[in-house]
């Protein structure tokens, strides 16, 4: 190992056992660690906001080099924002000044994807729906508000792909934990201060199909991926997922219906909206309760009604049994 990897790794072990975050950043109960200003920390805990603390004046600017000294990236007033991931999995964001106005802001999302089961999302019932649907290799995006628990459902469904499918999964920031036996995982990279050129979602995605997936996950679909995505459900990768930040199963539709327009405006509206009919199969909605915990709270299915694409529910809380119509097996 030469001298600058091996300060690499110490940095990497020492810093969060010696910044004055270590006591959040070692909570098992916290999920986020946030620096406003430069200064000011805040947490969130099993699902709840709480200012803990006020760091001394450089601090910020003291953890933020260290935590990128390892990753090898670095952030300056030429290029003010960096988002990465940490060697644990957790995922950094980092704004700087000029265009953090009062002062650096940092945030740190820990890793606690686990390897949930599914009915840590529900009852029996939407259990059974969700079983079925990758039984039936429908084409899905699990889509929800931020932190609603996108990704850990999207662990567990893939935790019911038979086994010895082969599996590539695509993340801007990897963060997928598939407990399969043949998955490969491909993470974006953007450009950086030392000529590495950036690599792509989409430029990774048309890699991962020439590479024989019987299915792709894409880790997030919010921008010219999209685009990629849809061609690839549409010439026979079925049962493939996707997460989307969204609002509801029909603003999935919209989100992505804009963003394929962005990367093809060439394209005629009805024939986009006839891609994402034929693509798409269901829209499983997850959503964080007040107490934290998240659940299920709506499973749709996708339809095109004259010049009109919208969504199906097929099954909701409280619901007893649904029906799939659309499967793929």
């Amino acid at each position: 190992m030469n001298v600058v990897a091996l300060d690499r790794a110490r940095s990497r072990d020492d810093w969060e056992r010696t910044s004055a975050l270590a006591p959040w950043l070692n909570d098992p109960l916290v999920r986020e660690v946030m620096v406003n200003a430069g200064r000011e920390v805040w947490i969130e805990r099993e699902g709840g906001l709480e200012h803990v603390g006020t760091l001394a004046r450089g601090e910020a600017e003291r953890i933020i080099e260290r935590i990128l000294l390892p990753i090898g990236r670095r952030v300056d007033h030429a290029s003010p924002v960096v988002d990465a991931r940490l060697h644990d999995g957790s995922r950094v964001c980092i704004v700087i000044p000029p265009v953090a106005v009062d002062g650096p802001c940092l945030s740190i999302r820990r890793f606690h994807v686990r390897d949930l089961p599914l009915t840590a999302f529900g009852d029996d019932s939407v259990v059974s729906v969700l079983r079925e649907v990758v039984r039936e290799r429908c084409n899905v995006v699990v889509a929800g508000a931020a932190s609603s628990g996108k990704t850990t459902l999207l662990n567990a469904l893939c935790g019911h792909v038979n086994t010895g499918e082969r599996i590539i999964t695509v993340e801007d920031v990897a963060e997928l934990r598939l407990q399969t036996e043949h998955v490969l995982r491909f993470e974006a990279r953007p450009s950086t201060y030392d000529g590495a050129l950036e690599v792509s979602m989409a430029t990774l995605l048309r890699s991962a199909l020439r590479m024989r997936p019987d299915r792709f996950v894409l880790g997030e679909v919010r921008g010219p991926e999209a685009l990629d995505m849809l061609a690839a459900m549409n010439t026979g990768h079925h049962g493939s997922l996707a997460t989307c930040h969204a609002n509801s199963p029909d603003d999935v539709l919209r989100r992505i219906e804009a963003m394929v327009l962005h990367a093809a405006p060439q394209w005629p509206l009805v024939a986009v909206r006839e891609h994402l009919q034929a693509a798409i199969d269901v829209i499983i909605f997850v959503e964080r309760s007040p107490n934290g915990q998240r659940r299920v709270s709506e499973v749709s299915e996708v339809s095109l009604r004259p010049d009109v694409l919208g969504t199906r529910r097929i099954w909701a809380e409280g619901a007893t049994s649904a029906r799939l119509a659309r499967g793929r097996s």
